[in-house]
Formats: C-alpha cells, sequence, structure tokens
C-alpha cells in the first residue's frame, strides 16, 4: 500500500514533514480536516509533524548521505560544491537542519506557506547553531517559488501530493536549479506496520483495514484541491518531463524492531490518536474498540505495555538533474 503521508499516522498533510494511515508535512507541506481534508491547519499540527520528523531522523539521515554520495560521483560536482539548497514544504525544519549538516558550504532556505512552522524551523536551527546560513521563506506550491531564487539542490518531501498540479509544481522546482543542479521529491514509499496481523484483540488485519481508510481519504484529499489535475504519479517520468535528466530512485527503511522503547511508544501513541479522532464513524464498533484499548495506557494490550510493537516503515526518493 503506498504511503501517501509525510511521516506517519492520521491523515493530514505532507510535509516533512514523514507511514501509516495518514499524511502529514515531516520532512516533509509538504494546511483541520475532521472532513475538510483539502484544508488542514499547520499550525495546530506543529507538534504533530515535529514530533514525526524527528522520529523519522534515521532515515532521513540516510537519504542525506546518499545524496552525498550522489553528488560525490565523478559526474557530480561534490557536496562542498553545494551552496544553496531549498527545502520545500519544509514544516517545522528538521530535515532542513539535517540538510545544513549534510551540506555544511551551503546556505539552506526552509520554504512553507505557514509562517509559524518556519519560526519554529528559525528557532531549531539556532539551537543547533545553524543561524548564521539559515533562512526561511514564505511560499506556496507552485506560483509562490519564483521569488526566491536558485540553488543547487532542491528537497520537498511529501508535499507535492498537496498541489492540485503536481507536474507544475515539478516544473517549477526544477526553473529554480543551477546548472548540473539536483531535484529531490519523496512521494510514495510503503505504509508503515507496527503490529502483527493478529495482534490478540479485535479481528486480525486492524492495519490492512486502516489502508484502505487512508486510500479513501487521499483520493478525496486529492479531488478536492484547487485546481486538481490527475496524474500518473511516475515520478522519474515527471522529473524527465519538467527537463530534468539521469533520474534515479532509492527507498530507505526506517526499521525499529520490538520492543520499542518508550519515546518511540509515545510517537506511536499520538499517531494512533490522531487516527482514532480523524476517523470518527468510519470505523466500525469493533475496530473503533480495539483502536481505544491499544490507546489506553493501563490495558495490558495497550501501546504503552505491549512487547511486540515495532516499527517498520519504508519511503522512496526519486531524484534528477539539471542540464
Amino acid at each position: 500500500m503506498t504511503d501517501h503521508n509525510h511521516g506517519t499516522t492520521a491523515p493530514e498533510r505532507g510535509h516533512d514533514h514523514g507511514n501509516g494511515p495518514g499524511h502529514d508535512h515531516g520532512s516533509g507541506q509538504g494546511h483541520d480536516h475532521h472532513h475538510d481534508s483539502a484544508h488542514m491547519d499547520w499550525e495546530d499540527l506543529a507538534d504533530h509533524l515535529e514530533g514525526e520528523a524527528e522520529f523519522q531522523t534515521p532515515l532521513l539521515e540516510q537519504a542525506t548521505a546518499w545524496l552525498r554520495d550522489l553528488l560525490t560521483e565523478p559526474s557530480g560536482p561534490g557536496p562542498d560544491a553545494v551552496r544553496r539548497v531549498l527545502d520545500v514544504g519544509s514544516g517545522p525544519g528538521v530535515t532542513t537542519c539535517l540538510l545544513a549538516h549534510a551540506f555544511p558550504q551551503a546556505e539552506i532556505v526552509a520554504v512553507d506557506p505557514t509562517e509559524a512552522l518556519l519560526e519554529r524551523a528559525r528557532d531549531r536551527a539556532a539551537r543547533l547553531g545553524l543561524g548564521d546560513r539559515f533562512r526561511t521563506h514564505v511560499a506556496e506550491l507552485p506560483d509562490g517559488i519564483d521569488g526566491i531564487g536558485d540553488a543547487d539542490l532542491i528537497w520537498s518531501s511529501k508535499a507535492l501530493h498537496h498541489v492540485g498540479d503536481q507536474a507544475a509544481a515539478v516544473a517549477a522546482l526544477a526553473r529554480r536549479l543551477r546548472p548540473g543542479g539536483l531535484l529531490v521529491v519523496s512521494e510514495g514509499g510503503l505504509t508503515s506496520r507496527m503490529l502483527p496481523r493478529d495482534f490478540g484483540i479485535g479481528r486480525p488485519g486492524l492495519q490492512a483495514r486502516l489502508d484502505v481508510l487512508l486510500e479513501d481519504w487521499f483520493a478525496e484529499m486529492r479531488a478536492a484541491l484547487p485546481g486538481t489535475r490527475g496524474l500518473v504519479e511516475d515520478w522519474p517520468a515527471i522529473l524527465t518531463s519538467a527537463g530534468l535528466r539521469s533520474p534515479l530512485s532509492r527507498s530507505f527503511l526506517l526499521d525499529l524492531p520490538a520492543p520499542l522503547n518508550t519515546s518511540q511508544r509515545a510517537q506511536v501513541t499520538r499517531q494512533l490518536s490522531r487516527f482514532a479522532q480523524m476517523s470518527g464513524e468510519i470505523l466500525d464498533e469493533e475496530d473503533r474498540a480495539t483502536l481505544d484499548r491499544l490507546l489506553t495506557p493501563d490495558d495490558p494490550a495497550g501501546i504503552a505495555r505491549r512487547p511486540d510493537l515495532f516499527w517498520l516503515s519504508a519511503q522512496t526518493f526519486h531524484t534528477a538533474r539539471a542540464s
């Protein structure tokens, strides 16, 4: 099942903001949506988005290391030649700061339409000592990025699926690349798994049923976006249609075996809680009761106490170069 979120569980937007029943910023835009799935309050979701991206950090570090390797290849300019990086759909800036560490010679620009999230990004950068080369820019894809200047590397994680015309958004990003520059788009992957198919309460296969709800939500969200256009989600082809060359794709795992530690359990609990809040009457009575038990702290079968709780997800990154 395709992973549409920026991260993990409850239906939301795609910033870094990010792999379960949901769509967030995370890294990746990647803005309430109990029933209004095309209009989300990203400021209200800030804590969730930041926690999600921090949870995904081991996977994101793998991806940024891969980018450094790509840029080190004989045909590449080398990572130290990267002087300007844009994180488009940055959310609270967790991935933006990882990119700053991966490319220490570069000016780093967090681009997002939500000023409150950019304020968080600036605060994080200051805490990490990155303030002298860290910038923010308020902009919405696709038209709003015309004024942000060019870059050697542009990263957009789980933001494009919140744009009605995704091909136009990719073309707009491609126009901002310097010669030989690299565009990195993260859309797709595999939905997370955190429990066995049969985990002892309720009907087996709960997560597969949540996947179906996620797919339905995602289709509804896409259909409600302004100017939405159907698109075959062949990202290498989309990148080359925008005039880029040498497309490459690679997926990275976030593999946290059982038993999860306390902070990891807390993140899973937050994600399942959002899904429980937003699924309303969509789930049948038995599945709602199962989610309630999973989220009850003193229930021996709940997330807080289960010895079999794990996390396994995959996130896919697509790249291509400017001529």
